[in-house]
């Protein structure tokens, strides 16, 4: 957090899988921090949820059923309870306690999206889940923690995953999920090779990205399906998708945005193009 001022430190504690911390800063309002790791950040957890959520929801033309794994703030439910399409939203978590240190501290984050009766909490592995559920998906959410050598993320971003994914979306799902750094220093830690390992598993793959200005740098995102393009999506077709399914109140995305968000730049898309690293359970992907 260079150059962020932390003015009171609202909680800390120990769960099972990590130290989670709830702060207080003068540049970026309250903040949730796990394993020292900047997650989310009152003053711009807009710019990272929305752009998360909602390319994947318009991409797909009638989102009903949604799981999310990750996601603890709750703010990437409250984003997908917008749209007036969903019926039901399945949130997968591995660590019950920072869900709970969220609901409390961070409200501004999910504005009572754990009160939604659309809305069910598993406290789980996102693997085992997935594994387990019966369930298909029209959309699958991926709002992990960052692939760490030996973290509870780790195996989240591998070959073997995404195909059990895969298996778990209904025909024509979407699924989006975060990929990492993408700034001019650090793309190449695991941004290129999640694409690279999505492309192994799903015919379309549009990675994207956006400057979370809390986090200090450049995000990258990748929409990953058996057909569906967002690309292909005009800026009017999105605005009118929203306002059509009662999405309001956004402040960060909308059809213009979008069309922002695909427009890599030329060392992102040479990287992309030149990367041959696949995560899998053998060799996960790791950040520095």
């Amino acid at each position: 957090m260079q150059g962020c001022t932390v003015n009171t430190v609202i909680y800390t504690g120990e769960s099972a899988y990590q130290t989670i911390e709830i702060l207080d800063t003068s540049a970026f309002g309250r903040m949730l921090v796990l394993d020292g790791k900047i997650q989310s950040a009152e003053g711009d957890e807009f710019v990272y949820h929305e752009s998360l959520v909602h390319p994947a929801l318009v991409t797909h033309p009638h989102p009903e059923s949604i799981c999310i794994a990750g996601g603890g703030e709750g703010a990437t439910a409250r984003e997908v309870l917008r749209h007036g399409s969903v019926r039901t939203v399945q949130m997968v978590d591995l660590d019950e306690e920072v869900v709970e240190v969220c609901r409390t501290h961070l409200p501004n984050f999910h504005k009572g999206a754990f009160d939604d009766p659309r809305l069910k909490l598993h406290f789980d592995d996102a693997k085992r889940f997935f594994k387990s559920t019966p369930e298909r998906f029209d959309i699958v959410i991926l709002d992990l923690s960052d692939p760490t050598a030996g973290g509870p993320a780790s195996s989240l971003y591998t070959l073997e995953f995404y195909q059990i994914l895969k298996a778990r979306l209904n025909p024509g799902g979407v699924l989006v999920t975060q990929m990492g750094p993408s700034s001019t220093l650090n793309y190449k830690e695991v941004f290129t090779a999640i694409h690279n390992t999505l492309e192994k598993v799903f015919p379309n793959v549009a990675p994207y990205t956006v400057s979370v200005e809390s986090f200090g740098e450049c995000w990258g995102f990748g929409i990953a399906s058996s057909g569906l393009d967002p690309t292909s999506l005009t800026s009017v077709a999105i605005d009118s998708c929203l306002q059509n399914r009662g999405v309001s109140g956004l402040k960060f995305y909308d059809g213009i945005t979008h069309q922002g968000l695909f427009s890599l730049p030329r060392f992102l898309r040479d990287a992309l193009n030149d990367e041959t690293r696949i995560g899998s359970e053998e060799h996960p992907l790791s950040m520095y």
